[in-house]
């Protein structure tokens, strides 16, 4: 018997799909957008060329859910288990069936969640192969990786699966996978930093609240922390460097598992899942090197100015897209506004928010100015006690399975093809130029 987000989803597939192919009919052949040699070499900045169902990033308004922006989400969202703040089931659902689920709805999601979140034996053992030191982020994707036997999809593909049932496949090992990353990603962060002293899950909490229960920080402010964080962090359209990874290699119709992991990898590097570990280093370099966890605006903004002339950038702040602040970094300030507004490495924060921009601003080349999402989240997890930088992308990581593995279910329902980009050479475009010319 199919589950009752399974049946909606197959219904919404369905007809998405039928419509797709007959526009491609009629209009395959019409020109999106021209592409600029600074495009292709600049790594295909800005060049329209996939479709991702579950969010849109405009450059002045922010992410929006599919058509939500975060402050709508904030209020139309159900909460559950007294939640103050939006819940990621809720967003998932949105982001897979285009509705606002009812409170019920995600309390069915919830439990199904839970229903599913056994991790193998052999993934606690591979992670405890490891030495302790090892980085938070090669954990959790050999963890991923190590779970790959189970993944419903590859069984399937193997016993000769029909076209037409790729998107079942891969909602069931969506969800499973999605039930059991908070398991596995605070096993990691327990053996890691914390002599390897577990905390049992708690099958009765929401998804998120487990998450932060098996951390080990049970404030009841903090498991509506990552009630939120994990809400924002989900998804940010399709061309980020984690989603692209991830569909990329799920367009090989490698499985979920193979394919997230994949994304992580990504997510990883220094330029994009890295971000929020850098901001806050910088932060706690500043107050050390200034003496003082209270610093006045004039101190911050000779800081700022003696970062600039280094040659280093400014963590935090600018976005590849965004030409306007960050609403994921507004929704945690308001956030912090709300629980913690005494905090001094918070009121840092908020100092930065009114030096930097301006700074930047006069310097006459920087597009976007104003903070991303990174800039806010540090100086939360580190109030509650989440101090280790090194985890922060785990946690990351955790969140953005929602959105990836939503926009997985939908290429393969709309079957996507294997992405295949043609490449140039240098000598092609002398050649290329020198015609023109």
């Amino acid at each position: 018997m199919m589950d009752p987000l399974k049946r909606k989803f197959q219904e919404k597939a369905s007809a998405l799909t039928t419509e797709m192919k007959a526009m491609l009919k009629e209009h395959g052949g019409t020109k999106v957008g021209e592409v600029s040699l600074k495009q292709v070499y600049g790594g295909a900045r800005g060049v329209k060329m996939m479709v991702w169902e579950t969010s849109a990033l405009d450059a002045v308004e922010g992410i929006r859910f599919r058509g939500y922006s975060i402050p709508q989400l904030r209020e139309k969202l159900p909460r559950i288990n007294g939640s103050t703040e939006p819940m990621p089931e809720g967003l998932f659902w949105l982001m897979l069936v285009d509705e606002i689920p009812t409170e019920e709805d995600i309390a069915w999601l919830s439990k199904e969640w839970a229903r599913r979140a056994d991790v193998p034996d052999v993934t606690f053992k591979v992670l405890d192969a490891l030495p302790a030191d090892t980085h938070p982020m090669t954990q959790f994707s050999m963890a991923i990786v190590s779970m790959q036997g189970d993944s419903v999809f590859s069984k399937r593909y193997a016993e000769g699966m029909s076209k037409k049932d790729y998107w079942d496949a891969t909602y069931e090992d969506a969800m499973n996978l999605i039930a059991r990353l908070p398991r596995i990603a605070a096993y990691i962060y327990r053996r890691t930093y914390h002599n390897g002293e577990h905390i049992a899950p708690d099958p009765n909490l929401d998804w998120a609240a487990n998450y932060a229960h098996m951390l080990g920080i049970s404030n009841p402010d903090f498991l509506n922390l990552m009630r939120l964080y994990t809400t924002i962090h989900a998804d940010h359209e399709g061309g980020n460097a984690s989603a692209h990874t991830a569909h990329l290699v799920n367009s090989t119709l490698s499985d979920p598992y193979m394919s997230y992991a994949g994304g992580m990898n990504s997510l990883a590097g220094p330029l994009h899942g890295l971000a929020n570990q850098e901001v806050i280093k910088w932060i706690f370099n500043m107050v050390e090197q200034l003496g003082t966890r209270t610093p006045s605006k004039e101190q911050i903004a000779q800081y700022v100015q003696d970062t600039l002339a280094a040659g280093r950038v400014i963590p935090g702040y600018g976005h590849a897209v965004l030409r306007q602040p960050d609403p994921r970094f507004t929704a945690q300030k308001v956030f912090a506004e709300e629980y913690i507004k005494d905090d001094d490495i918070v009121n840092v924060v908020w100092k930065i928010f009114d030096v930097v921009p301006p700074i930047l601003q006069s310097l006459g080349k920087v597009k976007n100015p104003w903070p991303n999402v990174d800039a806010h989240s540090g100086a939360l997890l580190v109030h509650y006690g989440l101090k280790e930088y090194g985890y922060y992308t785990v946690l990351f990581g955790v969140s953005r399975a929602l959105g990836v593995l939503a926009a997985m279910c939908w290429s393969r329902a709309m079957g996507m093809p294997l992405e295949r980009p043609k490449s140039v050479t240098s000598e092609w475009v002398k050649e290329f130029l020198a015609k023109e010319a």
